[in-house]
């Protein structure tokens, strides 16, 4: 922290940004850290630390009157807009699982079924694991682009949009397809390990792991909190997993449910969401302007 001074220490509960609006305009680069439970705003050189504290005296006195920009309003609430450009991704997550539903139980291509399942990994003795997936790399990923009736996808896409299109938003088009990616093999791969079968797909592993991701991404970043889920969300979906879990829904004889695909997911998201989020925060921390 070399350069920064101590211009002042206040109680944490004390609104300093008109303060760092005020600092701004005057050209000060600044930083508020928390130390102590109480703010500390640094600033560059003993002599903008003693231009601070005047203007931090005066402010408080009354004597300097501060008005905060509003942002114009928007014409249209973001909501109401559908502007595919904003998440692609999901779109075209969304459109393959719906291409490869219809091909498979609608026209009946088993070949495509057969194309997308789960390798059946058996290797041999002194024979390196790659060599059992014959080069099908793919198959790792797209079991979760299999559903298995017409309440499995429709439910799947409408979380996967709901979810992912605000993730897509708040990290990008890049980012969001290689999380994608990623989530679905520790899916697969943990739903493969647990069940022994290769007869298994859908992108609930995938909405399970943005709805982790997002949920601790948020808190860890709140410049993303536009990604955050709804309470009633987070309520409906931990419960919904707890319910599958238990093996109630197989009891109500609605099928089996990818329980490991499903519990990888949430757990492979909140990991990846942690280290975005950390990430995210060590760079505003490292940032000499950074606001409060």
């Amino acid at each position: 922290m070399s350069g920064w001074c101590r211009a002042l220490s206040v109680p944490v509960e004390e609104d300093l940004l008109p303060l760092s609006a005020l600092l701004h305009r005057h050209g000060l680069p600044h930083r508020v850290i928390e130390e102590g439970g109480r703010q500390v705003l640094l600033v560059q050189g003993q002599d903008n630390a003693e231009q601070v504290s005047q203007l931090y005296e005066r402010w408080r006195a009354g004597e300097l009157e501060i008005t905060l920009r509003k942002a114009p309003a928007a014409s249209r609430p973001p909501r109401a807009r559908f502007d595919w450009r904003t998440a692609p991704v999901m779109l075209g997550l969304i459109a393959a699982s719906v291409g490869v539903f219809l091909l498979v139980y609608v026209f009946g291509y088993a070949q495509v079924l057969a194309a997308l399942t789960f390798p059946h990994i058996m290797p041999r003795d002194g024979q390196p694991l790659a060599a059992s997936i014959d080069g099908q790399y793919w198959r790792l990923v797209t079991p979760a682009f299999l559903h298995f009736g017409w309440l499995h996808i429709a439910f799947n896409c409408l979380w996967l949009w709901e979810l992912g299109r605000r993730v897509e938003r708040v990290i990008g088009h890049v980012n969001t397809l290689l999380l994608c990616l990623v989530i679905a093999l520790v899916c697969n791969v943990s739903q493969f390990v647990y069940s022994g079968t290769i007869l298994f797909g859908g992108m609930s592993g995938v909405v399970y792991g943005l709805l982790g991701f997002a949920w601790i991404a948020a808190l860890l970043q709140p410049r993303w909190s536009a990604m955050r889920p709804m309470q009633a969300v987070l309520v409906v979906m931990l419960g919904w997993l707890l319910v599958c879990m238990v093996g109630l829904v197989e009891a109500l004889g609605f099928g089996r449910i990818a329980n490991a695909a499903h519990l990888a997911g949430l757990l492979s998201g909140i990991a990846l969401g942690a280290l975005f989020g950390l990430v995210a925060r060590l760079g505003d921390d490292s940032r000499p302007d950074a606001q409060v």
